[in-house]
């Protein structure tokens, strides 16, 4: 490889990334942040797991009076 190899802009990248990947203080930081984003994926599941479960509870119980409402009542004859 030339001089002018190791001057290309890719190049320089791909050797400052690899640099801070093998950096154990960029390795902890970006473990702590993968570790902080997958807790935060899961919180937001949760959340919205809890609210599609109270919308179909809502939806249900606004149903189910409107069914039994429009059954006749039996009485005696």
């Amino acid at each position: 490889m030339e001089l002018d190899d190791f001057i290309e802009p890719e190049v320089g990248v791909a050797v400052a990334v690899t640099a801070a990947l093998v950096s154990p203080p960029v390795r902890r930081v970006v473990r702590k942040g993968a570790v902080y984003g997958l807790a935060g994926l899961l919180m937001a599941r949760d959340k919205i797991a809890g609210l599609a479960s109270g919308l179909r509870q809502r939806a249900q119980a606004a149903v189910q009076p409107a069914e039994g409402a429009a059954a006749p009542a039996a009485g005696p004859t």
